[in-house]
């Protein structure tokens, strides 16, 4: 008689998966500094480095913000909108739309885009719902809390880890860390225990083959797959600049803003007060009425004041490092605040914003990319299957361009009417500017207008006696 002894989860981490956990961690704990850098850039907190001339010890405090990092970022990321995801084939795309609603993936995608412009990367990670009725779980990751260890021959990642804080929901643990170990086989999560090493509470094996997990890349080269955020060297030193030059515009604005006076030929007693003590300098300076005594020869004191400090070289400099900032991020320099007496048409303003439609258009073909990878893998692990390879899925996205209404309409139109694409087509619509939602109400008004037209031209038929009755069928509109 032959006792099968069934095969449990390991409880504790195996010695490969210690050193595979070591090696993730501390390649995530390497970029970290950088990535913060970005982020101090990003929200305007960078420390700006003085040069201990042209600023007094008494305003080294002073911090001066400029926001061009942020606008340029956002200004890409806001034309990178993921409307819905469909079937390539046509075919009813509802199974896509239930894991896009229950997962709230429109809105956590601008998230993601967002974090995958500032950062250079970002990850999507896919699991298993809280049952089998609950679709899969899709959540997007910071690279501030998680890595990725890729295989650039095969295009794929091969581990991945994820370290994140309980934030004091367990307190059986030592201290309030949690990790998240990716393999291609399983997923394993694990508590730091009290004696030091760590406690496996959950190993979900899914047996996929690939570790469930899309990175989004900014930037990629062939030497550099990770990515590289748009907040450049060249950005952060063209930042730094600016925010010096504000903080002198600062400084003269203490020191020089006020115009110096003078006087000649003066008594001493001008500067005294009616007891004879002499006024400070700030009584002198705002003094708005001065009575001066005539010397001993009867002339009166000539009393006159500089020219006060003139801040427009100042800032023309900023302009100049604004057109610098515009050709870094590809904006248009009046994105920036740099203005000038003629302002441009708006041909004028869509032909600068070419670049900026460019560049929005590639970030959409590579994230798309990457979108529709983790749509198929959230199918396999919804069916324990990967979908057929012929079954291709699609990202529609917002058209990064912005064209007028009726120049859309305009071109939609010539399009029909050369016969280039029909006028019922979901394409016409979409050409048209319309929505994915707008889409699908013009879609369902067809299907009602079709219906109620076949039932007239039916009751046509019958009052004509071109058509029958079958028999056994009541008589009236219910019984069609």
């Amino acid at each position: 008689m032959t006792v099968s002894i069934p095969e449990l989860p390991l409880l504790h981490l195996s010695d490969d998966e210690l050193a595979l956990i070591q090696v993730l961690r501390a390649d995530m704990m390497r970029d970290r500094w950088a990535l913060q850098l970005r982020d101090a850039y990003f929200n305007g907190e960078q420390l700006v480095r003085d040069l201990g001339i042209s600023i007094p010890p008494q305003l080294r405090g002073l911090h001066t913000v400029i926001g061009w990092p942020r606008v340029g970022v956002e200004s890409l990321e806001e034309r990178l909108d993921l409307e819905a995801f469909r079937w390539a084939d046509g075919s009813d795309s509802s199974e896509l739309a239930e894991i896009v609603t229950a997962n709230d993936l429109l809105d956590e995608s601008s998230l993601a885009h967002l974090d995958a412009l500032l950062y250079g990367r970002e990850y999507i990670t896919i699991g298993s719902g809280d049952d089998d009725d609950y679709p899969p779980l899709i959540s997007v990751e910071s690279p501030l809390d998680m890595t990725l260890m890729w295989d650039a021959r095969i295009r794929m990642g091969i581990a991945g880890l994820r370290e994140c804080q309980t934030d004091g929901l367990l307190e059986s643990v030592a201290d309030d860390r949690m990790i998240v170990l990716y393999l291609p086989d399983q997923t394993v999560t694990a508590l730091p225990s009290k004696s030091g090493g760590w406690e496996v509470v959950d190993r979900d094996i899914h047996n996929l083959g690939v570790v469930p997990i899309v990175r989004l890349a900014n930037r990629q080269r062939t030497a550099d797959r990770v990515g590289k955020s748009e907040i450049t060297p060249d950005v952060m030193s063209i930042t730094d600049a600016a925010c010096r030059r504000m903080m002198g515009i600062e400084v003269a604005a203490e020191f020089f803003g006020a115009p110096a006076r003078y006087i000649l030929g003066a008594s001493e007693s001008a500067f005294q007060d009616a007891e004879g003590n002499a006024k400070s300098a700030w009584e002198t300076y705002i003094g708005r009425v001065l009575a001066l005594e005539r010397d001993e020869d009867g002339q009166v004191p000539s009393v006159g004041q500089f020219p006060a400090h003139d801040p427009s070289g100042q800032t023309k400099i900023i302009d100049l490092y604004a057109r610098i900032m515009s050709a870094q991020f590809g904006l248009p320099p009046h994105m920036l605040g740099y203005t000038t007496d003629n302002p441009a048409s708006a041909d004028a303003i869509r032909s600068t914003e070419a670049k900026l439609v460019k560049r929005s258009e590639r970030r959409i073909r590579r994230f798309g990319s990457r979108w529709e990878e983790a749509m198929r893998l959230a199918l396999w692990v919804r069916d324990g299957e990967p979908p057929a390879a012929t079954r291709r899925i699609e990202t529609v996205w917002r058209n990064p361009a912005t064209p007028t209404v009726a120049a859309q309409a305009d071109a939609t139109v010539k399009l029909v009417q050369a016969g280039i694409i029909p006028a019922d087509s979901d394409v016409t619509l979409e050409m048209a500017g319309l929505s994915e939602g707008q889409r699908q109400r013009v879609r369902a008004d067809r299907r009602r207008s079709s219906a109620g037209s076949g039932l007239m031209e039916r009751l046509a038929q019958l009052d004509d006696g071109t058509d029958t009755v079958p028999s056994g069928v009541p008589d009236g509109i219910d019984g069609l």
